[in-house]
């Protein structure tokens, strides 16, 4: 009777917790608005979003297997070894998922992570540290460029810097966990380099024009692959935060087009104004609604901004924190379960999220109170 007591209370909490959720938005929306609204949010970040980045994924995947096959992360581990230690407690050879992430998005470290011949440089628990590491990067970019797009120069560099701290913590926080909870995992190497160097003699036994080819095409088919696992992250955790987020057409009603909702979470946000204007220089409650949405789609959360500079609550300081909160956070909701899930790792997932949460907060820190000093100078 025990046991038939614990499956039941779980499906209470569960029962209650959905229908809430749905009730609420239901009796806001219209039932029928609200169905309209998920399913077409849902097709478009599917069509949108999920495609885009799997042909993201598919290029850096193949841009990354040319580079490990061609020993790019021989060479990047050599100069980049004394920056990547002290920094992120990493070996160099990360800093090439660095680099394809913040030319692409956050999955793209994954397709990298895949190949043996570079994971063999990982202990386990730097291995799976990689997921924060990579997000804290993703769409790095895109953001920067387009906020010099909007006339800002100087903040979306000093959003970098603040995404850059913030990556350091969410790294080194993620590894003092995962080492915490499996205290093997810090002397197990996440790949044996005997499978490593089996794979690297044999690939080298291949014509140059083979090895080209084959790396091609393998790392794209990984791309494919890691492209298929971020749909489920991406459709539903996405969906809700835009839900919660955005607000309904334009003359206030609800017509079930993609991206509208009820405005929950500026609402929320409003009654802490106080504490993010002190945290973050906000000057705005809507403004919230910017790291809020970069929870799941950072793209999502910079086509924001031309509202909030057409009502004129964008200044420097949101510019930098965007860029910054943007960047560390880029959707990590939407990809850290499904990155981890890819690598073998899903039950670190909640830490992971942790880890990044106050890696993201950091950044964000970071760069108000940064952008602080260069206005007084």
């Amino acid at each position: 009777m025990k046991i038939y007591r614990s499956k039941i209370f779980p499906g209470v909490i569960c029962l209650t917790i959905v229908f809430a959720l749905f009730a609420y938005l239901g009796v806001q929306m219209g039932v029928p608005n609200m169905l309209n609204t998920i399913m077409n949010t849902a097709h478009d970040l599917l069509l949108n979003t999920v495609l885009y980045l799997m042909a993201i994924c598919v290029i850096t995947g193949a841009i990354g297997r040319i580079f490990v096959e061609f020993g790019v992360v021989d060479l990047l581990e050599t100069i980049l070894r004394p920056l990547m230690k002290p920094l992120f407690n990493l070996p160099g050879v990360a800093s090439l998922g660095a680099v394809l992430t913040f030319l692409s998005d956050n999955p793209a470290i994954i397709s990298l992570a895949q190949d043996k011949r570079f994971s063999a440089y990982f202990k386990k628990y730097q291995y799976i540290s990689l997921t924060n590491f990579g997000t804290a990067f993703g769409m790095g970019l895109l953001v920067i460029v387009y906020m010099v797009g909007k006339g800002f120069y100087a903040a979306p560099l000093i959003g970098f810097f603040g995404a850059v701290c913030g990556c350091i913590v969410s790294t080194r926080l993620m590894q003092r966990l995962v080492v915490k909870a499996y205290p093997k995992y810090k002397v197990e190497d996440a790949c044996s380099a005997y499978e490593a160097e089996i794979l690297e003699e044999a690939e080298e036994k291949k014509p140059l024009f083979q090895r080209i080819l084959d790396s091609l095409l393998d790392g794209g088919r990984t791309g494919v692959d890691v492209g298929l696992a971020i749909i489920p992250g991406v459709l539903i955790i996405s969906t809700l935060v835009m839900m919660l987020t955005f607000g309904p057409a334009d003359g206030g009603t609800f017509t079930g087009a993609a991206y509208e909702g009820v405005e929950l979470l500026p609402y929320l946000g409003a009654k802490l104004d106080f504490l993010f204007r002190w945290l973050f220089g906000f000057n705005d409650p809507h403004l919230i609604a910017f790291p809020i949405t970069a929870l799941g789609a950072v793209g999502a959360a910079l086509s924001l901004i031309p509202n909030f500079i057409q009502e004129g609550w964008i200044d420097g300081n949101a510019i930098a924190v965007f860029t910054a909160i943007g960047m560390c956070w880029s959707g990590y909701l939407s990809t850290h379960t499904a990155m981890l899930d890819t690598i073998g790792f899903r039950d670190l997932t909640s830490k992971a999220i942790l880890a990044h949460t106050i890696g993201g907060i950091v950044a964000a820190l970071v760069a108000h109170w940064c952008f602080a000093l260069y206005s007084i100078f």
